[in-house]
């Protein structure tokens, strides 16, 4: 029916049968039959044939109306799954709770002034969460944490943009030592339930013969910092976060034995996103930019720890 509509928008706009078969390159007696064979369908004439040339009735113009409306948006269904098509419309991205920080705001930003027809919607959320939200078609990308070594589940596309660690880290003026005794008896500042994170740390300590003291239990790892910072607690946090946000000399970071938390950033997608493609892979560059940018590398942290454990020691009465 859609090459029917077609027909009958380019006879209204052409003016005759002859004029619209020549903008379409077909045969005048080609354009009659699908004017026909679009009424037959509808169940009604659209064309008042008692006058010559034949022109629209008032209910063809009324389809006619319809027909334009109903092409322009099959045109847009079109766009949505080219991959060549501007990037335009809803693009639905998820966090990771760990990952929700002020600096990601960057790559949106950038995304937006090359693209300016699409809209973000961001969601954060337990990466568990996020996956079921990806597989029901509810997001389309998630940038999350994941163990090195470990992928979104199937049919969902992993790509890893990055590598991180996590920093067991206090407050400056903190006075718990960078063993798992001296941490067993700390408070402690974690991602709720269901953060591997807190699932890898939880395991290191009962392996050493000792049990978190939780203190708080908090999703925004910006918050985390400011009670790490504040001496409420010990904390688990990205390194790159710590670097991002130039956090390195407001916190002490403790060494247990054995402790080497290593992760991978990704950006986990559906298959298929049309349009959205190109925005994807401004998003993704942008994302591995400013995690190269933060340099986690650990010597650069060891530097600051080792000026913060002298300070400790010095502390200590002899």
């Amino acid at each position: 029916m859609l090459d029917d509509l077609r027909a009958l928008v380019e006879f209204a706009r052409a003016g005759s049968i002859a004029a619209a078969a020549s903008r379409l390159f077909r045969t005048p007696s080609a354009i009659t039959r699908q004017v026909q064979r679009l009424e037959a369908a509808l169940g009604a004439e659209l064309l008042d044939r008692s006058i010559k040339p034949p022109r629209l009735n008032s209910l063809g113009s009324r389809v006619l109306e319809q027909a334009r409306d109903l092409l322009q948006r099959t045109e847009t269904l079109k766009s949505l799954t080219s991959s060549d098509a501007e990037p335009h419309g809803l693009l639905r991205i998820g966090f990771a709770h760990p990952l929700a920080e002020g600096t990601l705001t960057g790559p949106i930003r950038v995304l937006t002034e090359k693209y300016p027809k699409i809209r973000p919607r961001l969601l954060s959320e337990l990466t568990s969460e996020l996956f079921n939200r990806l597989l029901s078609g509810e997001l389309d990308v998630a940038v999350v944490l994941l163990p090195v070594g470990r992928s979104a589940p199937p049919p969902l596309l992993t790509t890893i943009i990055a590598t991180d660690r996590a920093a067991i880290v206090q407050g400056t003026a903190g006075t718990v030592d960078g063993d798992w005794k001296s941490l067993g008896r700390a408070p402690w500042v974690l991602n709720p339930p269901g953060c591997f994170l807190r699932a890898y740390l939880i395991d290191q300590m009962s392996r050493a013969g000792f049990t978190p003291m939780i203190a708080a239990e908090i999703h925004n790892i910006h918050l985390q910092l400011a009670f790490v910072q504040s001496g409420y607690g010990v904390g688990l946090l990205p390194a790159s976060f710590l670097a991002r946000t130039k956090s390195r000399d407001a916190v002490e970071v403790l060494h247990p034995p054995s402790f080497d938390l290593q992760m991978c950033v990704a950006m986990v997608r559906v298959a298929q996103l049309g349009a959205l493609e190109k925005a994807v892979g401004l998003l993704e560059h942008g994302f591995r930019q400013l995690f190269e940018a933060a340099g986690t590398s650990m010597p650069a942290m060891k530097a600051s720890v080792g000026v913060a454990v002298s300070r400790r020691k010095a502390r200590r009465p002899k």
